[in-house]
Order: structure tokens, then sequence, then C-alpha cells
């Protein structure tokens, strides 16, 4: 992925600095813990105030700040253990319904799951880190929905949300990312040969790739 780089912006046009915030973020630039002071953040970015504030609304949305009332903004330190819980969560939950997606899983299912498998790959080449964020997950959304429980595919979105913006928060290289789009093929693979366990497998390593 290209390095991130601040565009001249048009006069009078809104500028979005969310992305270089997570850049920051995610090379350690802006470390765990550190409290983002939106007029330090204005001047690095040059940027506006409004503009400070909507890219950190975006970010608390996906966990990767936090907003403390009253005291601002502050980069989402993980927590281990609950990190490790929601991962074994996940597990249980997703890895549980594996051969209802393979039973449910038809020719034009499949066809979908490849386009958004596709466009993942393609955020790899020419997006932003949140434009790969949100492709993973509607890869995944879809891939639930197989599950023909509705209720399901929510409740891991919601859980997913409980920790530091996952896998986001692990893309730390171009080979971990790489890695996770391939994973997306080969869970694909093993829907199309009817594999149960191969799913799993590949569910339960996707998910603990971090």
């Amino acid at each position: 992925m290209n390095d991130s780089q601040l565009k001249p912006v048009a006069e009078g046009e809104e500028k979005d600095v969310t992305d270089f915030i997570l850049q920051d973020i995610l090379t350690g630039v802006l470390a765990p813990g550190t409290w983002l002071k939106q007029i330090d953040l204005e001047r690095r970015y040059e940027c506006t105030r409004p503009e400070v504030r909507r890219a950190l609304d975006r970010l608390a949305q996906k966990r990767l700040v936090e907003h403390v009332p009253n005291r601002g903004y502050h980069v989402y330190e993980p927590d281990g253990r609950r990190a490790r819980e929601v991962s074994e969560i996940r597990i249980i939950l997703e890895t549980g319904v594996a051969d209802r997606i393979i039973s449910n899983a038809s020719a034009e299912s499949i066809a979908r799951l490849q386009m958004l498998a596709k466009a993942f790959d393609d955020m790899i080449l020419f997006g932003t880190m949140l434009e790969l964020y949100e492709a993973n997950l509607a890869f995944h959304r879809e891939l639930l929905a197989l599950s023909g429980n509705q209720e399901l595919v929510d409740l891991v979105t919601e859980i997913r949300q409980r920790t530091s913006s996952a896998p986001v928060s692990q893309w730390r290289t171009r080979a971990r990312i790489e890695q996770s789009g391939n994973e997306h093929h080969l869970m694909l693979e093993a829907i199309k040969n009817g594999d149960v366990e191969e799913l799993k497998n590949l569910t339960r390593k996707h998910i603990m790739q971090g």
C-alpha cells in the first residue's frame, strides 16, 4: 500500500485526515494511550478543528481511538485478556455454523463472496486502511449471512467492536494484509469443495492470526 501523503485540497473542500491519523497509530508514531490534542493534530495534518473532530469520531467508531467525556480522545490501549476471550467466542460461534454455511452456499452466493474477496485484494493495492477494514467486514458479514441467522451476523459484528479494531490493529505489514486476503480465498475453496472441517480450521486460523 502506498505511503499516505497529504494532498492539496481545493479551496472550500473538506479534508479527510482519518487515514493519516490511523497510519500514524499503526506505525507507532501515536502510541497506545497517547492523548490526542486536537490543536496538535490540526498543525500536524494542516487541517481545521472540525476536520480533526470528524476524523477522531470515525476512528472512535472503529475502536482505534477512545473518547473520554470531558477529557478528549486517546489512542486505544489493547486489552490482551479481552482480545483473547473475544477471539475464543468468535471461534465458537463462527466454526459452529460452518456446516450451515456450506449447505446454504449457492453458485450465486459464492460468486458474491469471490467479488468481495477481490474487492479486499484491490484495497490492498489502491485503498486506504479504513477502506480495507470495510472491505474485510463486508466479506465476513456476507460469509456469516450464509448461516441463515441474521442475529448471529449482528452479534459477531457487535462482539468485534469490543476490542481495538481488529484486524486493522494487526495489519502492520503488507505481508499480514496479504495473508488475510489469501485466507479469504482458501475459505472460499473449502466452501466450494464442501469441506466443513477445512472451513473450520481456516476460520480458526483467520481469527487467531494476530
